[in-house]
């Protein structure tokens, strides 16, 4: 680009006259090595330089900047330059040489066709060495040879000719060359300045000096457009003009730059069709589809990326991209506007041919709009939701609008206009609220436009654009109801699950309008009422029969069609947020029902919300069940490798469904003792950004029981605290969602509040109670027995594993199993004490509960010590009996016993009174007389 973009050029074969060198920003070093080979040649000797670099990279403006040096330094300077449209003239370059040289007033030079070879080729040849001689007896000469790559071929060997003549002669000969020209058939680079010449590659320029060409002042937009031309001094000044306030470097192009490199690579076979496929094609280039696009051959189109690769055009790369967006953006402003419409619509089929992603596609159908392409809608529709979702709503609606430019039925025109809305309303909400009503008015056929609006619903992950969500399908609700209540209620049913799932308060009763189903006697109709009934049982926390029964109900034949059709898959109940987290929680203790709602869940279809990935719902449901039935490390197996995916699509701390992954894995985590992972994950949550979402009181619970097993007992107890009062503020009275009542009892015991921890304890039965699950009624018992004393603890934990026996959850059986081993050993009973825990000992193995397992096998240990007799009596006395006994013998009431061993009354009496039978006593007042009498008869051995 330097020749034809540069109009200073100096007149060819003119010496330059001895004025001051231009400055070159950022070439400093490269004039550095030219005129480091001044002293050499002024000291007789000849020497030689090549500047190469690519196309505008300022070969021409080195060169002449080193000849003014030259000239300076006293060397006559002779220049010629190379161009293509001369390049067929024999001799060229060396008559704009022997020009340059001719002395005034000397005798006039020979005839041009002596010096071009036509009189005989050895003659003209040692004419010109002649010529040069000559001039290297009035001093030094420096010989600059622009665009030796554009010489015709006399030129170039009659200056490999000279190059080893004048080796004792003070000359220096300097050649400029584009990167990566295939070299001449006759005569090669090396020929022409020797084998070991200076060699200087110019490089693009850095920060500073792009600044300086741009008048700008160093910073991120001089960066940035040094980065868009990679420092390309010719392409940063047809930058320079360009560069309005706002502009973003990476976009703007120049239509000049883009003419000049096209004509640049004519001469190459297939060459601009490969650079012209290259623009449009922009980071999806690769080599097939840069031949297709081309409509060049698969041979042919590898010879032109290879010689494109070599002049620095295109980036030597499995993707033959061009190098610089600046570059891009003047060959597309270049073509007219039909041409690259067309293309780009070309591209896009070829890429979704290819398998291509979403968004790669839709970005060259944004570029087609004069192009109608019906299969495009799809495409850019799936592309605005991953934009939409990736925290990109401006793009997602400008690949919306381009969807609206195509011919849409009322019905896909009223997706579109939803899915805009929903991406609007992310930087313009008023603008979104103009959308659905737009949306509201397009709605023709009753039904689909019913299944359009559920399904806007099931796309949505929650917080501000839910309530948008609610707000269109309420309208539109409206707008069917002339129809009855058969085109209506799948729209209302995803609605009040949407409502329940986003509400800050209490979620909408089912039963203000469950009198519309009346009429319905569709069995899918009948199968989502069923559902609804479902989640009413659950909230009210009156009947797990109830709620059991209602699902089992909604389960049945659901999800049997894997099509989106409307009303073909009511099973997608079971997979909006709110609904499955519930579901879930209850269905957990039923494993043929567990079994049921996951092959309901596994679907062949991608799920509606982008965040969640395919098969994860029936992974997550899985899990729960292996976590609620105590197999600890299979659940963990599926939350770990379910919360990677949830990772790679950035849904773990936004989504539901994602959230809902970490709290079980934390609580997973917390149960096996893995507390430092559970920390780890618990910090990369958000729980400012959760408040009133539903799922994320899991995740406070999740932390509730992490800090109370970590020491942070306080915190914990706090933390379990706000669960229950969230969990109250949505109206949830269903025990076995989060068992917090009980872990907030142990957290309170630990704390030395023992009423708060009796309260918490007689609530939790009273909603176990009720809900009538064996569940969360043992785990309501094992807590109880916590906070009673003697007997009635005992009978409490009897009943819990008696309970507890009924359900598949082994982790809370092996509980209340150390909880009741734990207080027969305190109460003396250690025979029965050793065989309690011995079970709890291999159940919580079993499960894996490593701080379960260690806790039951310490008191396990401690039981088996109790039944040793102590070494200092012969009666047979227990150690902690002996202990009570000789306290008791010192005047210690029963109370003050029980006082400082941390003991009830009740454990002092019962191994007072083993200590009697033992001592063969009636009673306390023997008791000192019979501890001395053994004392002395052990003494006296």
């Amino acid at each position: 680009m330097d020749t034809e973009v540069n109009p200073e050029h100096p007149a060819s074969g003119a010496s330059v006259p001895k004025r001051p060198a231009p400055r070159l920003p950022g070439r400093e070093p490269e004039l550095g090595r030219l005129t480091g080979l001044f002293p050499v040649v002024l000291g007789g000797a000849a020497a030689s330089a090549v500047v190469a670099g690519e196309f505008g990279m300022g070969k021409s403006a080195t060169l002449r900047t080193a000849a003014a040096l030259a000239a300076d330094a006293g060397f006559t300077v002779a220049m010629a330059t190379g161009s293509r449209l001369e390049s067929h003239l024999a001799g060229g370059l060396v008559r704009q040489l022997a020009d340059a040289l001719d002395e005034p007033g000397a005798s006039p030079r020979p005839p041009a066709a002596e010096l071009c070879g036509s009189a005989g080729e050895s003659e003209a040849l040692d004419l010109f060495f002649r010529i040069v001689r000559d001039a290297t007896e009035r001093g030094p000469l420096f010989l600059g040879i622009d665009n030796i790559h554009l010489a015709d071929a006399w030129s170039m060997r009659c200056l490999a000719y000279l190059r080893n003549r004048v080796l004792d002669l003070p000359v220096l000969i300097v050649l400029t060359s584009v990167i990566g020209y295939p070299p001449h058939r006759e005569v090669a680079l090396l020929d022409m300045v020797g084998s070991t010449p200076v060699t200087i590659t110019l490089n693009g320029l850095g920060d500073a000096a792009a600044a300086e060409i741009l008048g700008l002042a160093p910073g991120d937009l001089a960066s940035a457009c040094r980065e868009a031309t990679g420092g390309n001094p010719v392409l940063l000044q047809a930058l320079r003009p360009r560069l309005l306030p706002g502009a973003d470097p990476h976009e703007l192009g120049s239509s000049l730059i883009g003419q000049v490199l096209t004509t640049r690579v004519q001469e190459f076979p297939h060459a601009p069709a490969i650079l012209h496929a290259a623009a449009i094609l922009g980071e999806d280039a690769g080599f097939d589809l840069l031949a297709r696009l081309a409509g060049v051959d698969e041979l042919d189109a590898l010879q032109a990326i290879d010689t494109l690769v070599r002049l620095h055009v295109l980036n030597n790369s499995d993707q033959p991209t061009l190098t610089y967006s600046f570059v891009r953006n003047s060959l597309l402003k270049d073509m007219p506007q039909t041409t690259r419409a067309v293309n780009h619509s070309r591209a896009a089929k070829l890429l979704t041919e290819a398998g291509a992603p979403p968004d790669r596609v839709a970005a060259h159908l944004l570029e087609a709009t004069s192009i109608r392409i019906p299969w495009a809608v799809d495409v850019l529709r799936l592309s605005a939701r991953d934009a939409v979702f990736s925290g990109r709503p401006e793009l997602a609606a400008r690949h919306l609008r381009r969807a609206l430019e195509e011919r849409l039925t009322s019905g896909r025109r009223m997706a579109v206009l939803l899915q805009l809305a929903h991406a609007e309303f992310q930087f313009d909400p008023p603008g979104a609220a103009k959308r659905v009503r737009e949306a509201v008015d397009t709605v023709g056929n009753r039904e689909k436009a019913a299944y359009i609006a559920t399904a806007m619903l099931l796309s949505l992950c929650g917080g501000q654009d839910a309530r948008l969500g609610i707000s269109a399908a309420g309208q539109i609700a409206a707008r069917l109801d002339a129809g009855g209540p058969d085109a209506v209620w799948p729209l209302l049913c995803m609605t009040y699950l949407a409502e329940a799932g986003s509400r800050l308060g209490p979620p909408p009763e089912f039963r203000d309008f469950e009198e519309q189903w009346a009429p319905l006697t569709d069995p899918a109709a009948q199968r989502s009422r069923s559902a609804l009934l479902a989640l009413d049982a659950v909230r009210s926390g009156e009947s797990a029969q109830d709620a059991v029964g209602h699902f089992a109900d909604a389960l049945s034949q659901a999800g049997a069609s894997d099509t989106r059709e409307p009303n073909g898959d009511d099973g997608e109940l079971f997979e909006q947020h709110y609904f499955f987290t519930l579901a879930t929680a209850v269905l957990a203790d039923e494993p043929a029902h567990v079994d049921r709602l996951c092959r309901v869940l596994d679907v062949e279809r991608e799920p509606w919300d982008v965040h969640v990935p395919h098969g994860a719902l029936p992974t997550l449901a899985r899990g729960i069940a292996l976590q609620t039935s105590g197999d600890l490390q299979r659940a963990s197996v599926h939350f770990e490798s379910l919360l990677r995916r949830f990772d790679e699509r950035g849904g773990t701390t936004t989504c539901p469904v994602g959230v809902l992954c970490a709290a079980r894995l934390v609580e997973c985590w917390v149960d096996l003792g893995r507390f430092e992972a559970a920390t780890s994950l618990l910090d990369r949550m958000d729980f400012v950004a959760s408040q009133g979402l539903f799922t994320h009181t899991y995740l406070l619970y999740a932390r509730g029981r992490l800090r109370v097993a970590t020491g942070y007992t306080r915190f914990g107890f706090e933390d379990l605290l706000s669960c229950g009062r969230r969990l109250a503020h949505h109206g949830m009275r269903f025990p076995g969602f989060v068992p917090w009542r009980a872990h907030a009892a142990r957290a309170a015991l630990a704390l030395g509040q023992t009423d708060d921890a009796a309260r918490l304890a007689e609530e939790d039965i009273n909603a176990s109670a009720r809900w009538g699950a064996a569940r969360p009624l043992g785990t309501a018992l094992t807590t109880l027995g916590l906070v009673r004393e003697d007997d009635e603890a005992e009978r409490a934990l009897q009943k819990a594993i008696t309970t507890l026996r009924t359900s598949p959850s082994r982790l809370q059986l092996a509980t209340a199993l150390t909880e009741l081993g734990t207080l027969q050993s305190r109460h003396g009973q250690s025979e029965k004490a050793i065989e309690t825990l011995r079970q709890a000992v291999e159940l919580s193995e079993q499960c894996g509960a490593r701080p379960l397992a260690r806790r039951a096998a310490e008191e396990l240990r401690s039981s088996r010590r109790a039944l040793t007799p102590a070494k200092d009596n012969e009666h047979g006395l227990t150690r902690q009996e002996n202990r009570i006994a000789v306290m008791a013998a010192q005047g210690l009431t029963n109370r003050e016993i029980a006082t400082a061993l941390h003991l009830t009354r009740r454990t002092v009496e019962l191994h007072l009174s083993g200590a009697y039978r033992k001592l063969g006593i009636p009673g306390r007042a023997e008791l000192g007389g019979a501890l001395a009498k053994s004392s002395q008869r052990v003494d006296g051995r």
